[in-house]
């Protein structure tokens, strides 16, 4: 299945899964096996990711429900939390009185408060207080039973591998499954690498054996975050396979280099890369300082001995009179129609419906197609179902033939092709280009609440309260038209999402300046931008806090050398040069899947030499 594209496999999966029976058995021996081959396979990968993501969801669950059961417990013990404090407080005035010598303090404060009630204090604060990082281990074991449940089997069925960086989860997982199958005692101790140091204290006991409640805790912990990293994966699997599959190597990389640098516009030295870098950030400084005393829009101001940038909010301007009468006219001018009567004009002026073909690649088309599409994207896009649209007395609108069209028309990259027929035959009207080009546009996400129960979506207490629900990610072009858009459970980082949407998306329009939210803002999407040959404009909530990097410590740029203090380290940039266009020319001609790698990119607290290179 390895050298099968990934877009046939999914082909011939989508035919065995809508097909009836008898379709299936008319084909040839070879085409019927190979269907067949590829719907178990993707089936498999598909029941991996259902499994993964309630995974997740259930220890997401489990461990704020312990966080939570915490919280109150520790609420509830407050009051005494409070009174030992004081009786402690009151013995510490005799250790600050300085006009007792120092051999009377102990009895000045037991005179204050006897040595048992100390004592008794010192015990209470001792139980009640929590470190600054507690993982409410107590209140976690109340759900040891619901992992015994499902964790022998889980281990049993699903096979992991993993980067150096998750070989510890690995060798962990590796060690329960031989005490589930009785390879090894459950008194041998287990691999500890995995142990962070907050999870250390529960997992080994004063005798030095390990808790093995606490270790499955903490290996279920790790595994999760590994999961989300992607240190860890499954095969086969779509959302949690490994993200560096497809990555150019060896001598096809070798041969796909040159022309990867010279699309990109890369050097292949690295040296080479590093001095326009320099060369480019000088300049840059250079004439941003030259032309900074001539706009009054930015200042610097001093703030705790540092100064910082700021920038003036643009002023409300007000409509005048000229774009109110020119709007009132156009509006008097727009017919009023109804909306499937504006989706039927367009369809017929687009020809969107040719996107449209049937699951099992036929060009045959029935008699109504684009009347039976039109109402199934209706029924889909106002979320009414079709009952409103069926119609008797019109054939194309039965309700078998709906279905019919939504079980094998409605699809993904139908939809998508659709969607690109749509953006070239509005780039076709020459007022679209007085709003704009296509070179540029925006990235953002709207939060919506999910109200039935689905693993495709998360929890989010800011936005969804006590629902659970999903972002949709939308790319849109200078040119009012929506490029590509991606539905991604919970409120998942922006940065996470972008490079997916726009190296993913398949119009005409090839926009190079994104501009997004402070939410999509980090120093990697930074580097990636910049290497795949993109400008990236994020609009920054707080510019005044962000850091601006030279190369040069030795560079003079006036009124912005205090604000460009921090230095790059260039060094970092060489060392992983090959890397990074390797990385990128994979990327470009989407060899691997842009939301996996920036997921291992991604790490946070400890990323990859890789990941630091590119933010430099």
């Amino acid at each position: 299945m390895a050298k099968v594209p990934h877009a046939r496999l999914q082909a011939l999966a989508r035919f065995a899964m809508t097909a009836r029976v008898t379709a299936i058995h008319r084909l040839g021996e070879p085409r019927k096996q190979a269907t067949l081959a590829a719907f178990v396979h993707l089936l498999e990968a598909s029941a991996h990711d259902d499994t993964l993501d309630l995974f997740d969801g259930l220890m997401t669950e489990m461990f704020a429900g312990a966080v939570k059961a915490g919280q109150k417990a520790r609420l509830r013990t407050i009051k005494d939390l409070d009174a030992a404090a004081d009786r402690l407080r009151q013995a510490c005035t005799a250790l600050m009185d300085s006009a007792l010598p120092d051999v009377d303090v102990r009895t000045a404060a037991f005179k204050i408060v006897p040595r048992l009630e100390i004592e008794n204090a010192m015990e209470q604060v001792e139980r009640l207080i929590r470190p600054p990082d507690d993982i409410y281990y107590q209140e976690l074991q109340a759900s040891y039973r619901r992992v015994r449940h499902f964790f022998p089997r889980f281990l049993r069925t699903i096979t992991f591998a993993g980067s150096p960086a998750g070989q510890s989860v690995i060798d962990a997982l590796t060690s329960l499954k031989e005490i589930e199958n009785g390879g090894q005692p459950p008194s041998a101790k287990p691999p500890m690498d995995v142990v962070t140091p907050r999870w250390l204290r529960y997992v080994t006991r004063a005798d030095g054996t390990v808790d093995r409640r606490a270790y499955t805790f903490c290996v279920l912990e790790r595994l999760r975050v590994a999961l989300s990293r992607r240190d860890v994966f499954v095969s086969p699997s779509v959302r949690y396979a490994d993200p560096r599959l497809g990555l150019l190597q060896g001598a096809a990389w070798e041969a796909a280099r040159p022309m990867i640098c010279r699309s990109l516009g890369h050097p292949a030295e690295a040296q080479e890369a590093v001095s326009l870098f320099r060369e480019q950030l000088d300049q840059t400084y250079r004439t941003v300082a030259a032309n900074f005393p001539h706009n009054p829009a930015v200042r610097i101001e001093s703030c705790n001995g540092k100064d910082r940038l700021v920038l003036s909010p643009l002023d409300k301007l007000d409509e005048p009179p000229s774009l109110s009468a020119l709007r009132a006219a156009i509006a008097a001018r727009l017919p009023r129609v109804d909306l499937p009567d504006l989706l039927l004009e367009i369809a017929e002026r687009t020809h969107f419906a040719k996107a449209f073909t049937h699951v099992s690649e036929g060009t045959a088309q029935v008699k109504g197609l684009t009347l039976s599409l039109c109402a199934v994207l209706l029924a889909e896009a106002c979320n009414i179902g079709i009952e409103p649209l069926v119609r008797p007395d019109i054939p194309a609108l039965h309700r078998t033939r709906l279905d019919w069209i939504n079980q094998n028309y409605i699809r993904h990259e139908t939809l998508t092709e659709g969607n690109a027929l749509l953006v070239a035959a509005q780039n076709g009207i020459p007022l679209v280009h007085s709003w704009g080009g296509g070179d540029v546009a925006s990235a953002d996400g709207m939060r919506f609440v999910v109200p039935v129960r689905t693993v495709h979506a998360s929890p989010n207490p800011k936005y969804f309260g006590r629902h659970r629900g999903v972002t949709y990610y939308n790319l849109m072009s200078d040119q009012g038209t929506g490029l590509n858009a991606m539905i991604v459970p919970g409120t998942l980082r922006d940065s996470l999402v972008l490079l997916s949407v726009l190296l993913e998306q398949q119009t005409e329009l090839q926009p190079t300046q994104i501009m997004t939210d402070t939410g999509a803002y980090t120093d990697v999407i930074f580097g990636l931008f910049r290497l795949l040959g993109y400008r990236f404009s994020p609009r920054l909530a707080d510019i005044g806090d962000t850091r601006l990097w030279r190369i040069d410590p030795n560079a003079d740029y006036g009124v912005l050398n205090n604000l460009a203090r921090h230095r790059l380290h260039s060094d970092l940039i060489v060392d992983h040069w090959d890397d990074m266009l390797r990385l990128a020319g994979s990327l470009k001609l989407g060899a691997v899947q842009a939301h996996g790698i920036m997921r291992t990119l991604q790490v946070g607290d400890r990323p990859t030499k890789l990941a630091q290179a590119i933010a430099e």
